[in-house]
């Protein structure tokens, strides 16, 4: 039997190759707190899974600690929370500490490498990613309006970007804009 490659079927099986490398590949630099490599994505396929960046060190991302709770409760029947610390420097330990001062209770990772960076396209910290069923990015950006730049921020967010990217993703549905930049520290300032 002889088997004849069309360059669409061609493109198709690099295409396929490709995306079992990459998932072969990635995750194997996301660690949970007891250093065990983690692949977020393919932790629970019946939920959402969002990707919360944050950063000990950035006054923003503490503020957003709340926020950030009380819509992961919202949707945690069809969502998945997590936390992600891109900070190589960063420690079990401090992160441990900063979960409990500030009432987390969501799983966390440890992202040195920036694979979970690099792969839900955020710059700054707190940004959120958005990912379907699928395992496909939807949103990537700012959790809302609050912050307008570094240290001016609204009374109240006028927006909840992250609230409607997890409620499309719920209902399967698209969102009019899947990348919305946020204010605060940069995450390509992290060795």
């Amino acid at each position: 039997m002889k088997v004849v490659f069309t360059s669409q079927l061609r493109g198709s099986v690099l295409w396929l190759l490709a995306a079992i490398f990459a998932s072969i590949a990635y995750g194997q630099h996301s660690f949970d707190l007891d250093g065990h490599s983690v692949n977020p994505l393919q932790e629970d396929h019946e939920k959402v899974v969002v990707l919360v960046f944050v950063r000990r060190d950035c006054p923003i991302s503490s503020r957003y600690a709340p926020t950030i709770q009380r819509i992961s409760k919202l949707y945690a029947d069809n969502a998945r929370f997590w936390l992600v610390f891109p900070d190589k420097a960063e420690s079990a330990e401090t992160i441990r500490k900063y979960l409990q001062d500030y009432g987390y209770h969501l799983p966390s990772l440890r992202d040195p490498e920036h694979e979970l960076v690099k792969l839900s396209r955020v710059q700054v910290t707190p940004e959120v990613a958005v990912f379907d069923r699928n395992g496909k990015l939807i949103y990537d950006g700012r959790i809302d309006d609050w912050y307008r730049y570094p240290g001016g921020s609204r009374p109240a967010p006028t927006t909840h970007d992250l609230d409607g990217a997890v409620r499309a993703a719920i209902a399967g549905k698209s969102v009019d804009k899947n990348e919305i930049r946020g204010v605060g520290c940069f995450i390509s300032d992290l060795e």
